[in-house]
């Protein structure tokens, strides 16, 4: 797998805390182990939000980069 692969993708731009994290724990729900989802957000707070969820959840933050203002984070699924 390339670093840019991944099975869904999840657009929270503009969305403000806590927003983008539920959408992601909704989007990871229905989505099998070892699959990977990239979000994009725009909010300030989401590359610190994604650490902590990720470290509560068990799910893996593959990356977290930011282009122009926006923020792209890849997970994989536990």
């Amino acid at each position: 797998m390339n670093g840019n692969a991944f099975d869904v993708e999840l657009d929270v731009r503009q969305l403000a805390c806590p927003l983008p994290i539920l959408r992601a724990k909704k989007s990871l729900s229905p989505m099998s182990a070892g699959q990977v989802l990239r979000i994009v957000a725009t909010d300030k707070g989401s590359p610190q939000d994604f650490v902590d969820f990720c470290k509560k959840t068990g799910n893996e933050l593959l990356s977290s980069t930011e282009e122009g203002g926006e923020f792209i984070f890849l997970i994989r699924r536990r």
